[in-house]
């Protein structure tokens, strides 16, 4: 396990506990938990990959949870667009936790979802929304699909799925623009924990349980880094310039990722 914290491990887990920290506070800054990140980092740190999912699930709810409670008090989080997307991906996302995958295809489906991801962010434009005059069915039919296949992607690679949500709600038009990182933050926040059950109750011989506990570090470090992501604003950083550098650094990952999921093809 990587996290038996003894003098030779120490060094490298301080050293992603820093990268955690960063991270968090770039997503967090933004309104995303940053899961999708996380498992990379872990990846490529060399973590067992059947251990990743619940690492990144936990650090996505310890990121996103303090944003939830803000977005709820200013009247930024509407139950009513919420529920239609939550009411499928939460059995989804347990469900997707509690699959056994190879690593192919883990790395496969993280390195073109965080491709995806990295993408959207650096072409989507700044600007508000008007939600369309959906009905109450219509805005279930579309909803309640689209978020039980996120919730499904984020049960199985460790991801919240906001990254994925908010361009949708955007481009669907399904949402008025304040509302949508109230909803976004809530999705990931309970696609995390349903998540995060499926893989703590994962069948078969091996458990996740263990080396979880063992993380608490990198739990530590994305909880500070939370808090400073959501304080950002009153240092007046440009949110372009935190969102374009995440960006860059999902789309570098993303592609080390994709490319090691070539070689392990031609195997």
């Amino acid at each position: 396990m990587p996290f038996f914290v003894n003098n030779d491990l120490l060094m490298p887990l301080l050293i992603l506990a820093g990268l955690f920290l960063l991270v968090a506070a770039a997503y967090s800054s933004v309104g995303f938990g940053g899961g999708s990140t996380y498992n990379a980092l872990l990846i490529l740190s060399g973590t067992d990959f059947r251990l990743i999912p619940s690492i990144a699930l936990t650090c996505n709810i310890l990121v996103v949870s303090g944003g939830v409670f803000h977005y709820y008090r200013a009247g930024s989080l509407s139950l009513g667009k919420l529920l239609p997307f939550i009411v499928l991906s939460i059995p989804m996302a347990w469900l997707g936790g509690r699959l056994l995958v190879s690593e192919q295809v883990f790395i496969g489906l993280l390195g073109f979802s965080l491709l995806v991801a990295a993408a959207q962010m650096l072409l989507k434009r700044s600007g508000s929304i008007t939600a369309s005059n959906y009905t109450t069915a219509r805005y279930w039919l579309v909803a309640a699909p689209v978020g039980g296949l996120i919730g499904l992607l984020a049960g199985i690679t460790g991801i919240g799925g906001g990254i994925f949500l908010a361009p949708i709600i955007y481009f669907l038009h399904l949402a008025p623009a304040r509302t949508v990182a109230g909803i976004t933050s809530s999705f990931i926040l309970v696609n995390s924990i349903a998540g995060l059950a499926g893989q703590l109750m994962k069948a078969g011989d091996y458990s996740p349980y263990e080396g979880w506990v063992q993380a608490w570090p990198l739990f530590i470090a994305v909880l500070i880094g939370g808090q400073i992501g959501s304080h950002l604003s009153a240092y007046h950083l440009p949110e372009s310039w935190i969102k374009r550098l995440t960006a860059v650094l999902m789309l570098y990952v993303s592609l080390r990722l994709i490319w090691r999921w070539a070689g392990m093809g031609l195997i």
